[in-house]
């Protein structure tokens, strides 16, 4: 049986959670926030970019509104323990995404997730779905729940 690919996985996690998203596929890039927004006509802010980090041998995961840039020492102090730079291997390794494709939920290993308050302001926000060209929309309050994320203020004042 051939792998499945990143959209694929990502499908079926979200089929998984019960959550009726559709998958785009999309002829440009969505590996930046600006990108993806340019892609779906929508803010920058409204993009949700999954950023992960190594939390001493665990992934962490932050999901921070694209135009929000992530104060490391607030996701440390959220987590209760410090955190560093995750470098490409290791983010495939533990979420089974490459960088630029990384969705926000149906990971390799369960990790701790946190999520940027600032994706509420928004009724609904775009995410990364396994590849630089996928994507897809949700409400903030369903994926919070549907990937058991904790929210809090993770942006730079």
């Amino acid at each position: 049986m051939a792998k499945l690919k990143g959209p694929e996985r990502v499908r079926g996690a979200l089929e998984a959670l019960a959550l009726d998203c559709e998958v785009l596929t999309l002829p440009g890039s969505t590996r930046t926030a600006e990108e993806a927004a340019a892609a779906v006509g929508c803010s920058v802010g409204e993009i949700a970019k999954s950023l992960v980090f190594r939390g001493g041998e665990r992934a962490v995961v932050a999901i921070m509104s694209g135009d929000n840039r992530l104060d490391t020492g607030k996701l440390a102090e959220a987590l209760g323990h410090k955190v560093s730079r995750a470098d490409a291997d290791f983010v495939r390794a533990a979420t089974g995404f490459a960088i630029g494709g990384v969705p926000p939920l149906g990971h390799a290993t369960p990790a701790p997730v946190f999520m940027d308050a600032d994706l509420f302001r928004f009724d609904r926000i775009w995410a990364a779905a396994g590849s630089p060209f996928s994507v897809f929309a949700i409400e903030p309050a369903r994926l919070r729940d549907a990937g058991g994320a904790a929210v809090t203020d993770l942006k730079v004042d």
